[in-house]
């Protein structure tokens, strides 16, 4: 993976680019000293990291655009940063940028339960969106396996999704509007507590953008009062492509659970190791949750698990209580940790037509025979949102690159089938050269056109998103 060189005008006035950063932020919120700045390197794609110029840590909105001013007018690159959890490197920065973090902004600015919504600070870690109104019967419903640790900030620049989504919807349908802070350091209010915001969609544009045009600073959420109840079953299967025709048999039926996740073998082996969550021994296995009333969660069981016999599974296990339900989940939200405990990994992502699945799951098993490496899956099953695991010894001389010719492909095939590349870790610097297999030459120049607009002089979270040929063709021409 190339990135570009650093721009050494900008690397010898670190020192002019610090002493005005300090003039803004107090100095415990300037990070420039080498040994400082490694903390900040890389995100949660730890293959590539480079030390950035420097690291801000603002507390407001104010001082966000305070450091876009000086960081626009000298010239130099800003990459905004959530929590650092992007597995696609959305935060890497380049050696000539600043990284700018909004850990410290993280107040809870305004709750309206009458209204449904909720206002943070975009650096408030998702699972405590929830945690601030869940007292009073209401919840946040995006849920990102990584929610106690990543930011709001970060969620609505990959348009986050999570086990939830296939009821609830993904950030962009829980996003009632944002604060954006533009490079030049001009504020911005887009949306608002209500359902439509009068005139053009610029939040749709700025949701899923990546940091591309601008940092948020300010969140308002929609927020939902609690169902009043949920009950998961456990289905497993003798291989994965029968999961997956499962799942595409429930969804067919017109039932809408609030969950559909997969796990295959290698995933089972591993969570059950490290969490004993007491998963049958088979090739696959579905967690399907309901919600809603007690008459309802039965009407919509009994149908799920009539369509799940059709599929002669090896086991069926519908929760009876609470602590069942738990046990059930604990193998799943253990999943990326387990696989993390006996093997290097690097996790994709990627959407495809629930219709595919069987298809898919077969042809990911084909392609990584001749790269010699295992891959593991778990992921939403019931929108199709792929997380593939590929395995490989990050201390073997060329796997990496093995893991990513690999991942390539299995991207290529998402979008050969109908899917996308991404749904909801974003582009970032992992499938930044796989976007010419997904646009035409005319879609790209629209998108390249709309970050024109926002962030002339391409200072905004650079070699992110659009391969590297664009992005040095478009820079001088946009700076001019």
């Amino acid at each position: 993976m190339q990135m570009p060189e650093p721009d050494v005008r900008i690397l010898n006035r670190k020192a002019q680019v610090v002493q005005r950063l300090l003039s803004v932020l107090p100095a415990d919120a300037v990070i420039h000293e080498p040994h400082e700045t490694r903390a900040y390197e890389c995100d949660a794609l730890t293959a590539y990291r480079c030390p950035p110029l420097a690291a801000v840590l603002p507390r407001s909105t104010d001082e966000v655009a305070a450091v876009l001013r000086i960081c626009h007018e000298e010239g130099v690159p800003v990459v905004p940063r959530g929590s650092g959890t992007s597995l696609a490197g959305g935060a890497l920065p380049t050696a000539d940028s600043v990284i700018l973090g909004v850990a410290r902004m993280n107040a809870v600015l305004e709750t309206d339960y009458d209204d449904r919504f909720i206002r943070v600070q975009s650096g408030r870690t998702n699972l405590s969106v929830t945690g601030a109104v869940e007292e009073d019967g209401f919840f946040y419903a995006p849920d990102p396996s990584s929610q106690l640790a990543c930011a709001i900030a970060g969620n609505i620049a990959m348009n986050s999704g999570g086990a939830h989504c296939l009821k609830y919807g993904v950030t962009t349908n829980n996003l009632l509007g944002v604060t954006l802070v533009q490079m030049d350091g001009s504020v911005l209010e887009i949306g608002g507590p209500h359902l439509d915001a009068a005139g053009y969609d610029l939040l749709g544009v700025i949701c899923g953008s990546e940091g591309q045009l601008g940092v948020v600073t300010e969140a308002t959420l929609r927020i939902l009062p609690k169902p009043e109840g949920a009950r998961p079953v456990l289905m497993g299967f003798d291989d994965n492509e029968t999961a997956g025709a499962c799942v595409s048999a429930i969804i067919k039926a017109g039932v809408l659970p609030v969950a559909i996740e997969f796990m295959d073998r290698p995933c089972i082996r591993a969570t059950e190791a490290f969490a004993q969550a007491g998963y049958p021994d088979c090739e696959a296995l579905l967690i399907v949750e309901v919600e809603g009333s007690p008459a309802e969660i039965d009407e919509q069981l009994a149908l799920i698990l009539k369509i799940a016999r059709g599929f002669d599974p090896v086991e069926l296990r519908e929760s009876k209580s609470a602590e069942e339900s738990a046990r059930i989940w604990l193998g799943r939200k253990s999943a990326f940790g387990a696989m993390g405990q006996i093997n290097d990994y690097m996790c994709l992502d990627g959407t495809i037509p629930v219709s595919e699945l069987p298809l898919v799951l077969r042809r990911i098993r084909e392609l990584s025979v001749p790269y010699g490496l295992d891959v593991a899956n778990v992921f939403h099953a019931g929108d199709g949102n792929m997380h593939p695991l590929i395995l490989f010894d990050a201390n073997k001389p060329g796997d990496l690159e093995k893991c990513e010719a690999l991942g390539a492909d299995i991207l290529r095939l998402c979008v050969e089938v109908g899917g996308c590349l991404t749904g909801e870790h974003g582009v970032g610097v992992e499938k930044r050269d796989l976007m010419h297999d997904q646009f035409t030459d005319d879609d790209m120049e629209a998108q390249l056109r709309v970050k024109d607009v926002f962030d002339p002089a391409w200072l905004l979270n650079p070699a992110k998103v659009f391969p590297l040929d664009i992005t040095r063709s478009r820079r001088p021409v946009a700076a001019e």
